[in-house]
C-alpha cells in the first residue's frame, strides 16, 4: 500500500496538508523476527504497515500472549506511549520481512498543532484505533472462541494463510489443539 493510501483511509487531506505530512515520513524496512517495539520502553514512532504482518504481544512468565495482528495498511503504535509518554506494555515483533512508513510522534504532534486537517486527520486515527480496543475487548468478553475464529475468517482470512497457527491459538485464547478442533469441526 501507499502513503497516500493509507493516508486517505482515514481521512482525505487537501493536497498541502498530505504534502506536508509526508514531508516527515519515511520509508523503513526490517527482517522478520525484528522486535520493532519493546514492551516497557517509550516507543516514539507510529509506523503504517506498506508491506508485511505483525503481531502485538504481551509476555507473562510462562509464554506470550498475542493479542493483535497488523497488516498492510495498518498501523503500529504504543497507545500509551503515543498518548502519555509512558512505556507501553505490549512488544511488536514482526512476522515476515516488513515495509514500513514512520513518522516521529514529535513531528505528528508539531503538525496537529500547524494544521487543523492534519489534526482532524490524528483525531480519526485515535478514533479508529479506540473502536479497534473495543471490539477486541467485546470479542474476548463475550464470544466463544469458535466465533472468535469464524470472525477471523470473515475479517481477516489473509491471517490464517500468512500467520503460524501458534500465533492464531494464542490470539483466539486457546492451545493449538483446541484450534485444530475448531477447525476440524468448521471444514
Amino acid at each position: 500500500m501507499t502513503i497516500d493510501e493509507i493516508i486517505d483511509h482515514l481521512l482525505i487531506l487537501p493536497e498541502s496538508s498530505r504534502e506536508n505530512l509526508k514531508t516527515y515520513i519515511t520509508e523503513v524496512s526490517y527482517p522478520k523476527g525484528f522486535c520493532l517495539m519493546e514492551a516497557d520502553k517509550i516507543i516514539s514512532q507510529v509506523y503504517f504497515i506498506r508491506k508485511g504482518i505483525v503481531r502485538a504481544y504481551a509476555s507473562t512468565v510462562d509464554n506470550d500472549i498475542t493479542f493483535w495482528f497488523g497488516s498492510e495498511g495498518e498501523t503500529i503504535i504504543s497507545m500509551k506511549s503515543y498518548v502519555q509518554d509512558k512505556p507501553g506494555y505490549e512488544s511488536i515483533e514482526l512476522l515476515e520481512d516488513c515495509e514500513l512508513y514512520q513518522i516521529d510522534t514529535e513531528n505528528l504532534r508539531k503538525l496537529f498543532n500547524e494544521d487543523i486537517h492534519i489534526a482532524n486527520w490524528g483525531r480519526k486515527f485515535a478514533e479508529r484505533e479506540l473502536v479497534k480496543t473495543e471490539e477486541l475487548i467485546i470479542s474476548r468478553q463475550f464470544k466463544t472462541s469458535t466465533e472468535r475464529y469464524k470472525d477471523l475468517m470473515r475479517d481477516k482470512p489473509h491471517l490464517l494463510r500468512r500467520v503460524q497457527l501458534g500465533h492464531i491459538a494464542s490470539y483466539l485464547g486457546i492451545t493449538q489443539v483446541s484450534l485444530s478442533r475448531i477447525r476440524a469441526e468448521i471444514k
